[in-house]
C-alpha cells in the first residue's frame, strides 16, 4: 500500500469511493444525493488543504484522506481531516495507515492539534480507531446527525494535540 498526494488525475478512482460513502449516509453529513461536482469541490477544494490517496499494488485507489485547517486565520493552527475507505478494502488496516499518515503530515505542516468536528456516535469503528491514535471525545452533540436507520444520533467532537 502506497499513500501519496492525490492529483487531479486520481479523481476517477476517488469518485466511486466517495460516492459509496456519501450515498450510504451513515458517516458523513453531506447530502446523500450530492452530485459528483459538489463532492469533488468538497473533497478536493478546501483552502490550504491536502488530499491523499492510498493505492493498492495493482494501482487502484483503495482509500483517501483530506487534511485542512479546521478554521481560518486565528484557528488555522488546528487541523481537521476526513477519511474514506472503499468497502472492498475494509478490514485491512487502511484507515489506520491513512490516519497515521495524516497525523504525521499535519505535524510536518506545523499544525499543533487535530480536531474532528463530526464523528457520528454510531460509527464505533472510527471512534475506536481515533481513540487508539490518541484522540479523545471532548463532547457529543445529542441528536445532531440524522442517521438513515436509527434517526437522530450524536455527533462527537474529537481532539488530540500534535
Amino acid at each position: 500500500m502506497d499513500i501519496r498526494i492525490a492529483t487531479r488525475d486520481d479523481w476517477p478512482g476517488l469518485w466511486p469511493i466517495i460516492e459509496e460513502v456519501v450515498r450510504d449516509g451513515r458517516t458523513y453529513c453531506w447530502p446523500v444525493d450530492a452530485g459528483e461536482d459538489a463532492c469533488r469541490d468538497w473533497w478536493m477544494g478546501k483552502p490550504g488543504g491536502s488530499v491523499y490517496v492510498a493505492v493498492d499494488a495493482d494501482g487502484s485507489i483503495a482509500g483517501t484522506a483530506e487534511l485542512h485547517p479546521n478554521q481560518p486565520a486565528a484557528g488555522s493552527h488546528v487541523a481537521n481531516a476526513g477519511f474514506m475507505v472503499a468497502s472492498r478494502a475494509s478490514g485491512r488496516g487502511l484507515g489506520r495507515a491513512l490516519g497515521r499518515h495524516v497525523i504525521e503530515e499535519a505535524s510536518k505542516q506545523g499544525f499543533t492539534a487535530m480536531q474532528f468536528n463530526a464523528v457520528v456516535a454510531t460509527n464505533t469503528h472510527a471512534i475506536r480507531l481515533w481513540q487508539s491514535l490518541g484522540f479523545e471525545i471532548l463532547a457529543t452533540v445529542p441528536g445532531a446527525f440524522r442517521h438513515p436507520d436509527l434517526g437522530p444520533v450524536g455527533l462527537n467532537l474529537m481532539y488530540r494535540s500534535l
